[in-house]
């Protein structure tokens, strides 16, 4: 029994980086270590020292085998919320970000401690309108690009191979979304939106990359070379 073991152990061993790809494996992988140790001599406190380093593995194969294609799930979510915002016709959209736009100056009032009017609050909102819709596409393609650049992070896509894969989906999307807002009633696709689009889109992207080597650099330092 020892020996059988012992040789089961040695070929998982062996090939253990493939089989921690799927996550029914990693469980015999971790039965047999188990096992393996259950059959040697009185092990004390070394044997279960060791038990737990594999059962630590298998947790922490499993949660990334999960977690890693679940990192996109915010992607998709922004992209349907953009989509959704622009289906919207133009007055819709447009009475959506004047309402943005009042709860700004009145906000402002209220810090500043000043007593508009309100003639004067949708004066100042209407001057600021403009603004804020453009404020309203750099901030939700940064979102974007952070949920798109973040998993291509994990999945070992850094540097300048980021900039460019996360950059061109980023684009790609504002591109194909602002045609599509040519077949809605009351809006006009402009590829001045699609440049503003990319402020959002460099920052979400710059920021990832700078956060990802802090992070290798800090909490992670143990973990980047492996």
């Amino acid at each position: 029994m020892k020996n059988t073991l012992n040789l089961m152990y040695r070929v998982l061993h062996k090939t253990e980086k493939s089989v921690y790809s799927i996550v029914g494996l990693q469980t015999v992988s971790l039965l047999l270590h188990t096992l393996f140790i259950l059959a040697l001599p009185a092990g004390g406190r070394k044997g279960i020292q060791t038990a737990m380093k594999y059962f630590f593995l298998f947790i922490k194969k499993t949660l990334r085998f999960i977690l890693k294609p679940l990192s996109f799930a915010p992607a998709i979510l922004v992209m349907y919320m953009i989509f959704y915002l622009s289906g919207q016709d133009g007055a819709t959209s447009s009475q959506l970000s004047y309402k943005v736009s009042t709860k700004v100056v009145v906000t402002a009032e209220k810090l500043l401690k000043k007593d508009f009017t309100k003639e004067q609050i949708a004066h100042y909102a209407d001057r600021i309108h403009f603004y804020i819709r453009k404020l309203g596409h750099v901030t939700e393609y940064f979102i974007l690009a952070v949920t798109i650049a973040f998993p291509l992070y994990v999945y070992r896509i850094r540097g300048w191979w980021l900039m460019l894969v996360a950059g061109l989906f980023c684009l790609g999307f504002a591109a194909m979304d602002e045609y599509r807002q040519s077949f809605v009633s009351g809006r006009v696709p402009s590829r001045r939106d699609v440049a503003i689009d990319s402020i959002g889109i460099f920052t979400g992207i710059v920021l990832v990359r700078v956060m990802g080597w802090i992070g290798r650099m800090t909490v992670f330092r143990p973990l980047s070379n492996k």
